[in-house]
Formats: C-alpha cells, sequence, structure tokens
C-alpha cells in the first residue's frame, strides 16, 4: 500500500494483529472483520462509537494523543495504523511494526477520503471484499435515505451540525462545515448545510457561541446536535439562554440530539448510522 505519506508500506501477509491509534480507524479495522490487539484510548471508544464495538480482548495503549510505544511493542502487532505523520513517534514505532498512516479527514472531499482511506486499511487486512460491501451498503443507505426525504418534501432544506462544550460560563459551539464528513453524508441526502461561516479546509469545522448560530434565520433549518459523553450543553447548559430559546429551529422544535455514540469522524458504518439518524428526525 501507500499510505497518506506517500510511502510504501509491503506486508509479507495481511495483518491480524492491528494497533489503531485513532477511532476512525479502530472503527474501520473492526467493520472489516478484524479486533483490534490494542487502541487509543478504550473507554473513549465506547462512549462515542457504537458502530463497530470492541470486545474485552482489546488492550488499551494510551490517549489518542500520547499512545505509549511500549504498550503498543508489548502486544507484538504486526501493524500499526494512524492519522498523522508524527515525526517522532512514527520512527520509534517503524523500529519494530510496519506503521500505515491514513488521512483521516479532508474537506476538500472528505467521502472520497473516506473510502480512500477503507480500501487502503482493507487491503492491509486482506480484506477487500468486505470493504466493497460495506461501501455498497451505504451507498444504498444514502440513496434510500435521499429518496424517502425527497418524497417526504425535504430535498434541499437546510440544516446544521455541531457539538458544544462549557468552559466556565462560556459555551463554545464547533459547527460541522461544508467539507465535514458528516456535513457530507447529509449533502448526499439532499439537504443543505446552512452554516456558511469559516471553516479549517482539513476537518471542515468552525468555532462560534450562541450569538453566532443568530445568522441562521431560514426558519426551515434543523439543528443536529452530538453529546455522547452526557455534557449536553444545549439541553442543559443553554436551557434558559434568551437568545438561544428565540433561535427559529428552537422556537419551532427542530432541534435533534443525535443516538449517543454516533461517532462525527468515523468509517461507512458511523457514515450509515448519520444518515439513517438524520432521515429518521425528517420523517419519523
Amino acid at each position: 500500500m501507500t499510505d497518506d505519506r506517500g510511502k510504501q508500506v509491503t506486508l509479507d501477509r495481511p495483518a491480524t494483529r492491528v494497533v489503531a491509534l485513532e477511532w476512525g480507524e479502530a472503527e474501520t479495522v473492526v467493520s472489516l472483520g478484524v479486533i483490534p490487539v490494542g487502541v487509543a484510548d478504550v473507554k473513549g471508544y465506547g462512549t462515542w462509537v457504537t458502530a463497530a464495538k470492541l470486545d474485552a480482548s482489546v488492550k488499551d495503549v494510551g490517549t489518542r494523543q500520547e499512545p505509549s510505544v511500549d504498550s503498543i511493542a508489548a502486544l507484538q502487532p504486526d501493524l500499526v495504523v494512524m492519522e498523522s505523520d508524527d515525526s517522532t513517534l512514527v520512527p520509534q514505532l517503524e523500529k519494530f511494526v510496519p506503521v500505515l498512516v491514513a488521512k483521516g479527514s479532508d474537506a476538500s472531499d472528505n467521502l472520497g477520503r473516506m473510502r480512500t482511506d477503507l480500501k487502503m486499511i482493507a487491503t492491509a487486512l486482506g480484506k477487500t471484499a468486505e470493504a466493497d460491501k460495506l461501501l455498497a451498503d451505504l451507498d444504498a443507505t444514502l440513496a434510500d435515505g435521499k429518496a424517502k426525504l425527497s418524497a417526504a418534501g425535504f430535498a434541499g432544506k437546510p440544516f446544521v451540525m455541531a457539538d458544544g462544550w462549557k468552559d466556565g460560563s462560556k459555551i463554545s459551539i464547533r459547527t460541522f462545515g461544508k467539507g465535514s464528513l458528516v456535513s457530507e453524508v447529509a449533502t448526499q441526502l439532499g439537504l443543505t448545510n446552512a452554516w456558511t461561516g469559516e471553516v479549517d479546509p482539513q476537518w471542515g469545522l468552525g468555532n462560534t457561541d450562541v450569538e453566532g448560530l443568530t445568522a441562521l434565520k431560514d426558519p426551515d433549518t434543523r439543528f443536529f446536535y452530538s453529546a455522547s459523553d452526557g455534557d449536553d450543553v444545549f439541553a442543559d447548559g443553554l436551557a434558559s439562554n434568551a437568545i438561544w430559546k428565540k433561535l427559529p429551529f428552537v422556537e419551532k422544535g427542530q432541534v435533534t440530539k443525535l443516538p449517543d455514540g454516533i461517532w462525527t469522524f468515523g468509517g461507512p458504518l458511523s457514515c450509515k448510522q448519520y444518515a439513517e439518524a438524520v432521515v429518521k428526525a425528517y420523517t419519523a
């Protein structure tokens, strides 16, 4: 395989003892039918990712920000899958194991990037047929969802996707703008992302506060958010906020909390979960 570094990675045989250092890649490995021997922040994965569950055999190898090289080495993996080409981590790992670096996100074509990452990892695991089926299932879900939304009169309707957190008394809101993975999924369903603020070129993410949401004036806008860790700043932190209560989508009851555990930076199974939740919010 040629990974995101442009480096050719060669394996003698399909990898079976895999360590994944980001949740999107861990989900991808599991969805292809391989349980990793190690994952960074196993507990966090269990909270935020339900599309492809780990079993009790998976060892925790530290945080996603600072995985433990010693913990990884102790598992004797035959492949490590990660996202960023860390200038210090990769050389340490490559002393004892092949490393495959996935792109992880690209706001210029995130669904295309997800497909490329999936196929690269599937090649390393000898699971290309499984990858093709995952993509075919996702495509079928998107096509079916688009047809349902169109039939219900929601084609082209505006949506916003966000999450948030409380920092002292201030609530910060992270918006998933055009180019973010979940935005591309919703766009494939025939919806229109109403967030036009500045976003970063890798993830398609922006930042605002409750005042910034007043730019969303279209009364048809539906607001989606995730809060899988139980810290729901929209239902709790903004419940008595006068600006929040006056937003058109709040006044009209068009606010949808996603089911817990839909990872907004995941693989085809998380994308499928997200698409199904969006369609249900409009048509249930």
